[in-house]
């Protein structure tokens, strides 16, 4: 353990030192995907090992390359002199909104005070399983995690966007003017799809415009098992980093998709885009939850959009998409003083089926086998016309292949 890490005697994660969440908060449900994502980040950071990055070039295409911990969280202070703030309103941004902007999942700050300067950088964060339904009876090669998006992820997405290239806002109303100052109606799908051409086209020539303003934005670390396995494979860990404009890419490359006539939910998330960072070059300040509700075009509100392995593989181009650079034993020194013992997993029925029906199939089987034999050696000696030694013999054979079994386990 590197000296600026000194054990804990409280159960806790590597590198969160000062944060909104005390030691039992870490570990819930929805907390320790967030919190031990973070300490993950925090432990390659101390062993300078860089997290892949994920931008867009001068094409607009994704690319892979990587990027520090200190570059991610904005600051070349060390682990113990950040404060890391989950669930938290990254102040900033909600100069932008009338509306209140809620949280984001990791905020990264200088110090407990509210002044400017110690807001250093607002983290979307998605921990994902390697391999997904999708990919994970192909060959290993072409396995990859499903990315869930939502609402409030696009939202905080445009909120750093603008705030990456407001002082240019001129520059940005040119941009999306033509297209979205001829709406009569955001709410029409009709009117969407008949423009939809030129506000994929002013998204496009705005990433192309900004390309340098594009910072770090959602934190995707992947844990991979062996293909559906509940195992953690030997190369277990890894984060992947997308930028703001990387992640827009994923909805913009696919808005064209499905029928031509609708508005699906990629091409919804593209519209929207537009809208705020229109609606925000023009006035500085924008309704941004009414924006989202007003455009929802019939499809459901709950979820923005999602994209399964086989549409994530190609973004996520990358070998440590294959093969991660930690392996699953850093676990012990990530999760400190017993911090495994304070998870409490979900109890679920499918769960449980799936770890305990190999154990009782593996039973019956070897018990009919067993019998079988038995019935065999029984039929030799001349003696299966003697229902009480069969029975005695049956219910032996169930005994001990059980307690067989069972002390294997």
């Amino acid at each position: 353990m590197p000296p600026n890490e000194p054990p804990l005697a409280d159960p806790s994660l590597y590198g969160i030192h000062q944060s909104n969440r005390a030691t039992n908060d870490l570990w819930g449900k929805n907390q320790f995907n967030s919190t031990f994502p973070t300490a993950l980040a925090c432990y390659m950071r101390d062993r300078d090992i860089n997290p892949v990055y994920l931008t867009v070039d001068e094409n607009l295409h994704v690319v892979a390359s990587e990027i520090t911990v200190g570059e991610l969280f904005n600051s070349t202070r060390p682990n113990r002199d950040l404060r890391f703030e989950f669930e938290s309103k990254f102040d900033p941004y909600q100069q932008y909104a009338i509306n209140d902007i809620g949280g984001i999942d990791l905020v990264v700050k200088h110090g407990d005070d509210r002044s400017p300067a110690q807001w250093r950088r607002a983290l979307e964060v998605k921990l994902t399983v390697l391999p997904d339904n999708t990919t994970c009876n192909l060959d290993e090669s072409e396995w990859s995690s499903e990315l869930v998006v939502r609402p409030a992820s696009t939202k905080y997405c445009a909120l750093g966007i603008i705030d990456s290239s407001f002082a240019r806002r001129a520059d940005v109303r040119d941009i999306f003017e033509g297209v979205c100052g001829t709406f009569q109606h955001w709410d029409s799908m009709h009117e969407v799809v008949a423009k939809r051409a030129d506000l994929l086209a002013a998204l496009n020539l705005f990433q192309t415009t900004f390309r340098n303003t594009q910072k770090p934005f959602l934190m995707q670390p992947i844990w991979k098992t062996q293909g559906k396995a509940p195992t953690l494979s030997e190369n277990a860990f890894d984060i992947f980093i997308w930028s703001d404009f990387a992640l827009c890419r994923t909805f913009l490359d696919k808005s064209l998709e499905g029928i031509p006539n609708q508005v699906n939910r990629y091409m919804r998330s593209s519209a929207r885009l537009a809208r705020v960072l229109y609606e925000l070059s023009r006035s500085g300040r924008a309704n941004i939850n009414s924006i989202y509700t007003e455009m929802a075009f019939d499809l459901q509100t709950d979820k923005e959009f999602a994209l399964p392995g086989q549409s994530t593989k190609f973004y996520l181009n990358s070998p440590r998409r294959i093969t991660p650079a930690l392996t699953k034993d850093v676990i012990v020194d990530v999760i400190l003083n017993g911090g495994q013992r304070m998870l409490s997993p979900e109890r679920r029925f499918d769960a449980c089926v799936y770890f305990t029906a190999d154990i009782i199939f593996e039973v019956r089987a070897q018990q009919a086998l067993a019998r079988e034999a038995q019935l065999d050696l029984l039929t030799e000696l001349g003696m299966t016309d003697q229902p009480t030694v069969v029975e005695i013999v049956s219910h032996t054979i169930d005994q001990n292949v059980g307690a067989d079994i069972a002390e294997d386990i």
